[in-house]
């Protein structure tokens, strides 16, 4: 890790000053030789990593309608710290963020961090059946460099830093995490997906709204109440959301599947759909 190599201050000056169409063709510059440890992930259905084990399902094309968005918007607007936040636990956010990571980084082309903010009940390392590591709190509680907690995870191309020991009660990340803190890792990734608390505490998503450039909500179909959604617009602000995320949605997968002609498999298993809007 002493070798590690960032882009000069010059270069990521001319990335900012870039015309869009100069911007997107910086973007196709393979990153897959950044000096970080691997990790491998076996892939199953359990992962619900619907763009690597089904790519031909809705799940997996909305994520791509979602990658397609994403990059012209970074074009035009010069996104690269997104914030990925739900209104209630259990609407789907880490699962949305590991699909994303994975669809942005179009396996290793580009730089995508999958930073794990939810210090409070991390999840990211279970959901890939990775073993834990040091990861943000142990970082920021140490002051030590969070280059070195992080890793690629392959065969999906994306990199990850981890929440790290679980953090009991509220604050830390508030208290904690400063632009300096992102600045550092935007001199080497293209993409920063911030995996965040719910927007409950309301403190703590404010923090991180500060520190990104934009929100990605992701509510579940059916489940999400309305007055959640209406709430988290609320303390988001709408100027700061991009997008919603609707997670679970039925229907979609018969449409794909007569265009496709492919059927889903006997298992009794429902999957996850995803209608990104």
């Amino acid at each position: 890790m002493q070798n590690r190599t960032y882009k000069a201050e010059s270069e990521k000056d001319e990335i900012l000053d870039a015309t869009s169409d100069e911007f997107l063709k910086g973007l196709e510059r393979a990153d897959s030789d950044l000096p970080f440890p691997v990790e491998t992930v076996s892939v199953t259905e359990e992962c619900r990593l619907v763009i690597q084990t089904d790519p031909r399902s809705a799940g997996a094309d909305r994520f791509r309608l979602v990658q397609m968005r994403l990059r012209h918007l970074q074009a035009s607007k010069k996104l690269r710290n997104l914030l990925i936040t739900s209104p209630t636990p259990g609407d789907g956010k880490s699962t949305v963020a590991i699909n994303l990571a994975t669809a942005l980084a179009e396996k290793g082309k580009r730089a995508v961090l999958l930073l794990e903010a939810d210090v409070y009940r991390p999840s990211l390392l279970k959901k890939l059946g990775l073993s834990p590591w040091a990861g943000l709190t142990e970082c920021l509680d140490n002051k030590s460099d969070p280059m070195l907690a992080i890793r690629r995870v392959d065969p999906m191309g994306f990199y990850i830093l981890p929440g790290g020991t679980p953090t009991p009660g509220g604050n830390f990340l508030q208290s904690t995490l400063t632009p300096q803190f992102f600045e550092g890792l935007a001199t080497t990734f293209k993409w920063i997906l911030v995996d965040s608390p719910p927007t409950t505490p309301m403190a703590e998503i404010l923090a991180l709204k500060v520190l990104t450039d934009a929100t990605l909500l992701v509510a579940r179909a059916g489940e999400t109440p309305r007055e959640g959604i209406e709430s988290a617009i609320q303390t988001l602000g709408r100027d700061h959301i991009i997008g919603i995320v609707l997670n679970g949605m039925e229907g979609l997968e018969k449409v794909y599947s007569k265009y496709y002609g492919y059927v889903q498999p006997n298992d009794g298993s429902k999957g996850t759909r995803f209608n990104g809007k």
